[in-house]
Order: C-alpha cells, then structure tokens, then sequence
C-alpha cells in the first residue's frame, strides 16, 4: 500500500519544515519539501529504557499475555523502544520473570529488559522491597543474564555495592548498560565507579536522577554531583521522569541546560496504573496506592507513601516540556536518546528509503498514527 501526506517533519535538533512524505509497505520513498500549510507534525518515536508496566499489568509481576499488553500500550502512545523493567526481586521469582520478558523482547514487544536491582542501597530503596535487596552478586548478575537469553540490556545497581567492579566487567562483556542509581554513594564513590566504567567501555546512565538519591548539597555533594558532571562531560546519559510529579519542571529545565538534551533521557518509570483510573495496584512485592494520577507505596497509618513509579508516558513528558517552552527538537533530542544507547539510531530520524519509525500527530501533539519498523502499531 503507498500512501501520502504533508506534515511538519521535525527531527531531533532539527526542524525541517513541511514535506510530503510518501510511504509504500511501510517505507518511506518520498521526502519532499513543499511550500504548503501543514496540519499535521511528524517526529521520530520516542525511547524509554525504564518502564514497568501499563493498563493494569506489571512487567515484575504479569504473565506473558499481561507484558504483552503493557508493551502494546506504550507502543501505541509512541515508544517505538522500549525496555520492560523489572524491580528488585528473590532470585525465585526475579529468574522466571526474566525467562517471561525474554519471551516478550522474542515476539518483538519489546527491545530489551531492564533489571533496576536487586544490588542497590537499602537506605534508597524507594518503592523497591527492602527484603528482597542484596549485595552485589556477580553469579547471580550471570543466571540473570542467562535467564534472559541475550535480552538484559540493562541493570540498575548502586556504586558502592559490593562486587561493583565484577558488576561492571560482566555488563561491558555482555553489554549492558551499567545504570547508577538507589544509592547513597559519595561523589567521590560515585566519580570512581564511572571513571572505571569507563575504562571496561560500558554504556552508563544515571537511573532516574535526584529520585531515591541524596539531595544535591554544597558540602555534600553526593552521586547527583557526579552524575551530572559525567554527563557533561559526555560520559554518562541521565534519566529524567519530566512528569512534573518525580521532578520539578524548574529541575528538567536546569538539567538540559547544563548537560544538553543529547546526554538526557527523559523515561516514564510507568507502573501498572498507566492508562488507567486512581486505585490500587501492585509493584513487585509491594502495595501502591494511586490518587490524583500519583503512585505512592501503600501505608497502614495514612501516611504518605514513596512515589512507586509513574503514570505517564515519555511521550506525555515531551508534551509537557514543549508546552513549558522547549522547543521540539531538544525535546525530541532527549526523548530519542535510548535509540541510540540502545544501537537503534535509524529510529531517531526521518530518511528516504528507511522503514517508517515515525509519530504523526495533529499540531497540538495528539497522536494520529504510530509507525515501528514499517509497521503501524495500533
């Protein structure tokens, strides 16, 4: 089938004005500018290496057929890469979630896992399950690899664990991205963890910065410290959940201006809540309770419980940042940034002769269609 329309291409860091795009079997074969109003905006689709879930099925928790479900849904609402995260878990029930996932990434739902513990701090354990937190485990690092037949793409541990420097090895091995987070590290720790990183080659990236780290302070600096100085410096590209809930829009804002949109990546930490009503929901081994679209842990005495994810998608994240007053090719920029961690760069642009990976949206960012790899996802 080919098929044509004119639409305001915008590309990461990049606007290039209206054309008319032609697609046949879901490729694209014409790029043609022309001097024409457009209705329509066409950006590449987005990436988002944290999610644990959507419509009320959990990637920690659900069968094949509820993961199936979940990826769908962020597929649908424009992640065109995604990871499927899980959280820190026995080694009994972490392995054969795994085995479930990789079924997943083999249907093609998804590009990969995410593995966010179990070897992070206990003190930052935020909506993770204390219990199930342990120290740094190389061999338990390898049956989790096994496990998920080539799918674990990447793993969350904090710097200061145990064994971290075995941690590092294995993922530059079989690369995995190393993401430091849920850490109580010293800048220190945390700079000497990333500069040997950098030695063994892996890809790191800062999970969710300023959540369930210290706060930022001028006498003690702590991991926020060093994980935005690495990030200027190119080393490491940090996550940022811009709902407004996880962070501030004064604190996106100030991240993107130092750093740069390129060495962002804006993540939905989505729980099983998105796309779905205020109520009760599970993560992991863990109640939430979700009012007002916030996910909080569920307590007994009514008080306010740690932030158990988000209910957004990246792609509502970049509406907002656009409508703050960023424009859309630095937010593209960092919602397009996993294409590229992740080796999927040709879904972060719009090309002649290249399978359609692209978002068509009105021009007040509703979402019309979604194209992946050629196909419309729907």
């Amino acid at each position: 089938m080919t098929e044509s329309f004119i639409a305001d291409v915008v590309l990461p860091g990049n606007r290039l004005g209206v054309h008319d795009i032609t697609v046949a079997d879901g490729v694209i074969v014409g790029l043609d500018p022309v001097d024409k109003p457009a209705q329509q905006v066409v950006f590449p689709g987005l990436a988002d290496l944290h999610n644990h879930g959507a419509v009320g099925e959990s990637f920690p928790n659900s069968d094949l057929a509820g993961c199936l479900t979940a990826a769908q849904y962020h597929r649908a609402h424009g992640s065109t890469t995604l990871l499927a995260s899980t959280v820190s878990l026995p080694a009994e029930r972490l392995l054969p979630q795994l085995s479930v996932l990789a079924d997943v990434a083999e249907q093609g739902a998804i590009d990969g896992i995410h593995a966010e513990g179990p070897f992070i701090n206990t003190c930052r354990c935020g909506a993770q399950d204390p219990v199930a937190i342990i120290p740094g485990d190389p061999d338990l690092l390898q049956q989790m690899i096994t496990q998920a037949r080539g799918h674990l793409r990447s793993i969350t541990f904090a710097p200061e664990t145990a064994h971290a420097h075995e941690l590092i090895d294995i993922c530059a091995e079989h690369n995995v991205i190393v993401s430091f987070g849920h850490t109580d590290a010293s800048a220190e720790a945390t700079a000497s963890a990333i500069g040997y990183a950098v030695s063994r080659g892996a890809t790191i990236t800062a999970t969710h910065l300023f959540n369930a780290m210290p706060p930022l302070h001028h006498r003690k600096p702590g991991a926020v410290a060093a994980l935005l100085e690495a990030a200027g410096a190119g080393d490491v590209t940090v996550e940022l959940i811009a709902d407004g809930v996880h962070l501030n829009d004064k604190t996106v804002d100030m991240v993107l201006g130092l750093v740069g949109p390129a060495h962002v990546t804006f993540v939905s930490d989505a729980m099983a809540a998105a796309g779905k009503a205020d109520g009760q929901y599970m993560l992991g081994a863990l109640d939430v309770t979700v009012a007002d679209g916030i996910a909080r842990l569920t307590t007994s005495d009514g008080t306010e419980g740690a932030i158990a994810g988000g209910t957004t998608r990246v792609f509502d994240q970049l509406r907002r940042a656009v409508r703050a007053g960023h424009s859309l090719p630095d937010v593209l920029t960092a919602c397009t940034s996993g294409h590229h961690l992740l080796g999927k760069s040709h879904r972060a642009t719009i090309e002649a002769g290249t399978p359609a990976n692209f978002i068509v949206c009105d021009n007040d960012l509703t979402i019309n269609r979604v194209f992946r790899e050629a196909e419309e996802v729907g």
